[in-house]
């Protein structure tokens, strides 16, 4: 997927520092001065992974499979499969290897009048207008599963968690449908306003707008990103997503399950969904298509945003030039250091995640423990919260900081982490200091771990462990040049190589890439990779299509 319309050509330029000017914080920013936000996004043939900097700093880092199957958010006829009484749950096939896994507690209040719609739907009848669909009186907490569903039936499900090691999706019946501004929740009158609005004017004036907006049958919750917003804005999200939730119940007449009935937004839409407000400068795109569809997603929550979106056409991979890659290498590592020669462990089983914060050569050098200890402890709580969010670590998190004696110290550094976690968009729950120093955090988990592996396989090798002969590099190279352009006929051939390649293939004058040119009478190009093998070498031809 390459861009090949004709529109300007941007000039990557570095990311800039925060400004101290400018619009209002939104209401996520509680620091002294607005937080640069950028979004690099990188799109290939088979993933878009997207680059979330703030203050030139990357913290999340998402990587969307193209064709993958389920998401989180997806609405599915699903099929029980088989009733768990033991675990009070069952296992729904939603069209998938996996059996997804839903518990009675996630059926939700108003299962039995979804259930009695969408058997009504199935079988053909028409669409019945919700407003004026009675519920039924809610479901208790200490219910049986097998009283409500039975093996074989049709249920519809929303995708709650996605596939996460050898488990299934984990699967709700208490369906919602996120916008920017609110969260439509069918069958319910409630009306919810995020606790992170505290002006009792700005919430009393959300709730007169949702409650005016809203037709009978329909809660929502009020997003913290709908502080500030126009009347209008919060009232066409509501619409909006009430059409959608209609498009939900036309989508089943008829249908046999399994099937999906609503495909939720892509995960580059959705990161811009949560987290597009005043500080966000730029974003940053390396494809034709994605920048169309983000520009008009754009065009329509925020019209007075969309040049924040620019096509990135530079010669030099996207991630590469805004130093992506090297943040990805250096922070995804088992080590991770930190300032004046401490550094992290980061280890992960399949139970919870193990962080080891250890001081190095910062306790030679300074003579006061308690004071080092506490420097060290600061300065590993700050890159843990980024590490968190970066790696999308879920579920249990032990970290071993350096032992503090002092009981003040002791409940700084807690509440410390506490603040340095409060812009963590992820629920979790930060547990004092045990009595060994130990810090317990829970952390929602929704999506499988980000992991990436920097490791590399021996060029002399390659992972065998045997030396076997070498074959000079330039060689090599050569011989595939000649045969694409004898050949094949192509009269421009592009490299992509690692830098280290791409230095040796410059140097010297005439260097290698200059003779080779006039030997084969053909255009090289040469383009450095950090993602690429110190000795990989990958051929392209003009159109950007691989060579093989």
């Amino acid at each position: 997927m390459n861009a090949r319309y004709p529109l300007p050509r941007i000039r990557a330029r570095p990311l800039s520092p925060p400004s101290r000017g400018g619009r209002p914080l939104a209401c996520e920013e509680t620091s002294k001065y607005p937080m640069n936000k950028e979004l690099i996004i990188n799109v290939t043939s088979n993933e878009i992974t997207i680059a979330l900097f703030e203050d030139k700093q990357l913290v999340e880092l998402n990587k969307e499979k193209c064709k993958t199957g389920f998401a989180v958010g997806d609405i599915y006829l699903g099929k029980v499969r088989k009733i768990m009484p033991g675990l009070n749950a069952a296992f729904v096939n939603i069209g998938y290897e996996k059996d997804a896994f839903i518990h009675y507690l996630d059926l939700g209040p108003q299962f039995t009048t979804l259930h009695k719609l969408v058997g009504s739907l199935t079988a053909g009848k028409k669409t019945p207008k919700f407003e004026n669909l009675r519920l039924d009186k809610a479901m208790g907490k200490s219910g049986k599963i097998s009283g409500f569903i039975a093996g074989g039936q049709p249920i519809l499900v929303q995708i709650a968690k996605e596939a996460i090691s050898t488990k299934g999706p984990r699967l709700t019946s208490d369906i919602s449908l996120a916008g920017r501004n609110v969260v439509l929740i069918p069958f319910s009158n409630k009306i919810s306003i995020s606790q992170k609005i505290r002006s009792n004017e700005e919430r009393n004036r959300l709730k007169r707008i949702a409650s005016a907006a809203l037709p009978k049958n329909y809660g929502v919750i009020i997003r913290t990103a709908a502080m500030g917003q126009q009347n209008e804005d919060i009232e066409h999200d509501i619409l909006s997503l009430v059409r959608r939730w209609e498009k939900v119940l036309e989508g089943l007449r008829g249908e046999v399950a399994p099937s999906l009935i609503l495909n939720e937004e892509n995960r580059t839409t959705t990161i811009i969904r949560d987290l597009l407000n005043g500080s966000f400068s730029s974003i940053y795109v390396d494809d034709q298509s994605v920048y169309e569809e983000i520009r008009e997603y754009i065009r329509v929550i925020a019209p007075d945003k969309e040049k924040i979106v620019k096509l990135y056409k530079g010669s030099v991979p996207i991630f590469d030039n805004f130093d992506v890659s090297k943040q990805i290498m250096s922070l995804f590592s088992k080590y991770v250091s930190l300032k004046k020669g401490a550094y992290l462990i980061i280890e992960h089983t399949e139970a919870l995640h193990v962080v080891d914060v250890n001081s190095g050569n910062r306790a030679k050098v300074d003579n006061d423990q308690e004071r080092t200890a506490m420097d060290v402890n600061l300065a590993a709580a700050a890159e843990i919260a980024r590490q968190l969010r970066l790696r999308d670590m879920g579920g249990i998190i032990v970290i071993d900081f350096i032992d503090l004696h002092k009981s003040e110290n002791r409940t700084a550094l807690v509440e410390k982490m506490r603040e340095l976690m409060s812009g963590d968009r992820a629920k979790h729950t930060i547990l004092p200091l045990s009595k060994f120093g130990l810090m317990q955090i829970t952390r929602q988990r929704v999506r499988p771990e980000t992991h990436i592996d920097v490791r590399e396989t021996c060029p002399a090798c390659h992972g065998t462990g045997k030396v076997a002969p070498a074959v000079l590099l330039d060689d090599q190279i050569e011989k595939q040049i000649a045969y694409f352009v004898k050949e094949k006929k192509e009269r421009f051939v592009k490299l992509r190589v690692s830098p280290v390649v791409a230095a040796f293939l410059r140097r010297g004058f005439p260097s290698l890439r200059l003779r080779w040119m006039f030997r084969y009478r053909c255009r090289l190009r040469i383009v450095e990779n950090n993602n690429t093998g110190i000795v990989e070498t990958r051929f392209f031809n003009r159109n950007d299509e691989e060579l093989l």
